[in-house]
């Protein structure tokens, strides 16, 4: 049931982000109301991923050992920075041309790293697969310019900043709510 439920979040997930693209013309017929019903699919998404891990069983494939760890979560304040990154319109941004989707697949490839069991393949590859996948079709639709204007160092710091809290803030609710980032308990 758990990988049945993984595998469904991520079908509607996938659907629900790549509904624009493939039917813009269904999309924008919609306007305001469907950006509601864009989000609540996501919502769905989201809890059949969450508790299709939680239900699913615990079928490992590999074990890395313990530098994983560590790895992980220096991968996942990168992918947080990333993410920052677009927002705050950073040099970062000007060299790497999708920054939310390459720190959305960094953050995967971290969780896939520490994680290495079946349910995780599914759900971490699954978003991995996602996003690479969204790279291509953006690139195909509308390959994009990077900004040439200079970035204020403001930017920059906003970036680091925003990383910074969201990855100790996520840090701990994580292990809280889910394993531990450290590894330990």
């Amino acid at each position: 049931m758990g990988y049945l439920l993984i595998v469904l979040g991520l079908a509607l997930w996938t659907g629900a982000h790549v509904f624009k693209r493939i039917a813009p013309e269904r999309r924008a017929a919609m306007g305001e109301p469907g950006k509601g019903l864009v989000t609540g699919l996501i919502v769905i998404s989201l809890l059949l991923m969450i508790f299709g891990y939680r239900w699913a069983p615990f079928d490992p494939v590999w074990s890395l050992g313990a530098w994983t760890y560590p790895a992980n979560n220096l991968l996942v304040l990168v992918a947080f920075y990333l993410f920052a990154t677009s927002g705050a319109k950073t040099r970062v941004a000007r060299v790497v041309v999708h920054p939310q989707l390459v720190g959305f697949s960094v953050w995967a490839v971290a969780h896939l790293l520490v994680n290495g069991q079946v349910a995780s393949i599914l759900l971490f590859g699954g978003l991995l697969l996602w996003a690479l996948g969204t790279i291509v079709m953006l690139n195909r639709v509308a390959p994009t310019a990077t900004p040439a204007h200079p970035v204020p160092v403001k930017k920059e710091v906003t970036a680091v900043i925003a990383a910074l809290v969201l990855y100790v803030v996520v840090y701990f609710i994580h292990g809280w709510i889910g394993p531990s980032p450290t590894g330990m308990g």
